[in-house]
Parts: C-alpha cells; structure tokens; sequence
C-alpha cells in the first residue's frame, strides 16, 4: 500500500523538533514507526508532516544512577534495553519485556516511547510503568517537565503530551528487595495482540505484603489499578490464600473492558481475571522478577 502525501522532517535538536511540532499543523512524532507506518498505509491517519526524533541524542541512551534509577531514552529500542546489564539488574522486568516483544525485527526498531505515547490498550509497557512507579520526562515549548505514570496516561489512545510536547526520557525507580513484579497476558497467538494484560507489584516484609500494585492492561482508557484489590492484598502472609482474595476482590472492580472483533468485553474481563490468578500463583511460587 501507499502512504498519503506528506512531508518528511529529521530535526537536527530537541528544541527544533518541539518548535515544529508547536507550529505545523498535522504534525506527528515519528520513532520506530512500528505501528505508525502501518496506520499511514491503511489510511488510518493522515498527517500532513512525519517529524522524525530517533536520531535525536537527547532521546537515546540508557543510564543507571547511583541510586539504582534508570532512565531510558524515550528512542531506545526494545533490543537495546532488553540487552542493557543496568536495566537487566536495576529493572529487570522491563528488560524481560523488551525481550520478549513480537519479532526480532520489530524489537530492532521499534521504541519504548512510541509504545507508551501511543497508549494503545493492548501494549505492553503502560500497564508495567504504570505498575512500576515510572515518570516520563517531556519537553516541549516551555521547557522539560516531569509526569507520573498514574498522570500520564489519560485514556485510550491518549496521553498527557500536550500540544508541541515530546517525551525525552523515561525514569524507572530502583525497586527495594522486597518488591517482586510479575506480567502475565493472554495473546490471540504467539507475537500477535493481547486480549488481557495485568501486572501484579508486591512488596513483601517478613513473608507479608507490605504493599500492593495491580495493573490493568486492554481495558479501555488502559491502564487502570484495582483499588479494592490492591487493599484487599495488603496485609496478607504472602500463601496460596492470597489468590482468592484478590479474585473475591476482583468482582467488586468497575473498570470498563472493550468489545471487538476479537472477543466480547464480558470475555476480556474475564481473562484479566485469570491473568491475575495466574500472576499471584507465580508470586507466590517464587516466580517473578
């Protein structure tokens, strides 16, 4: 297929690749273009200028402070941090899902900036940095500021970037030793879309969970927290026990699922509670990141 008429631009700063997107009309960010290039080829949108940011150097690199925060660039591919010994050791599960995205071809371009500034309810990243504590770092036309996962994500599709926004960097805190995270999902088939994402965070002390994130992924307006079972985990030795509360919990959420050609919205919900009872078991197995 052939992509609609438009004008491509390879910003040679962040500062002029803000100004661009402050001042041209039908303007867009262009990273690894994964899913980008393939919404132009459908006719899915049709922007009138591709700003291209991936070679842009303050949108590269991954580095490890001295606290254990990493801090991704906003450009890096998903082969880059999957192979990176820091965020191996300071944020393992992020590098386990780089690791395991789709194909090799798409881990060699595509990027964690455009998975989490796409928003869409099926990636993968949203629900885990949404889990993880992340803050995204954005420049735009009055300077760099500072987003909390929980503040950034605004709905499906959509995100707190405002108008000539670019996220430069992503900020993954360091864990404390007792925090254990496991991502579990349910993909139509292997490399292909998921229909349940849920991310469990539990950070135990003396064998009880001291505090909890549960995140959902495919859900409309994705991520979203489970309130109710987040408090119903807290407190609780970390056994088999765990399990039913959460799923006893887990009915009392309202969180609206989506339906489309791949299943019902009753059906989706209903996987994201498997993947939850799946996600606890391995916790309490040991089995996490």
């Amino acid at each position: 297929m052939i992509i609609p008429p438009l004008r491509y631009l390879r910003p040679t700063s962040l500062e002029q690749a803000t100004n661009w997107l402050t001042h041209l009309d039908g303007a867009t960010v262009l990273a690894g273009g994964q899913t980008l290039v393939n919404a132009l080829k459908l006719d899915l949108v049709a922007p009138d200028f591709l700003i291209d940011v991936h070679r842009l150097e303050e949108l590269s690199g991954i580095e490890v402070a001295t606290d254990g925060t990493v801090s991704i660039g906003a450009a890096t591919t998903y082969a880059a941090i999957a192979a990176d010994p820091g965020v191996q050791a300071n944020a393992p599960a992020v590098a386990t899902m780089a690791a395991g995205l789709v194909d090799r071809q798409v881990r060699n371009r595509g990027t964690i900036g455009g998975n989490v500034c796409l928003n869409d309810p099926t990636n993968n990243y949203p629900p885990l940095l949404l889990a993880l504590g992340a803050r995204f770092h954005v420049a735009g036309p009055d300077g760099i500021r500072v987003i909390e996962a929980s503040d950034f994500f605004v709905g499906t599709l959509a995100t707190a970037l405002g108008t000539g926004e670019i996220l430069v960097r992503i900020e993954v805190p360091h864990l404390p030793e007792e925090a254990r995270v496991v991502h579990r999902h349910l993909q139509l088939a292997k490399d292909s879309w998921a229909v349940a994402r849920c991310v469990v965070r539990l950070d135990v002390h003396d064998g009880v969970v001291a505090g909890a994130t549960v995140a959902l992924g495919t859900v409309l307006g994705s991520p979203v927290r489970l309130a109710a079972v987040e408090a119903a985990l807290v407190g609780q030795p970390l056994d088999v026990r765990l399990i039913d509360l959460a799923s006893a919990s887990f009915d009392n959420e309202t969180f609206e699922a989506a339906s489309d050609v791949h299943c019902s919205a009753d059906y989706r919900r209903r996987m994201a509670k498997v993947q939850l009872h799946r996600a606890l078991t391995d916790l309490v197995n040991g089995d996490h990141a």
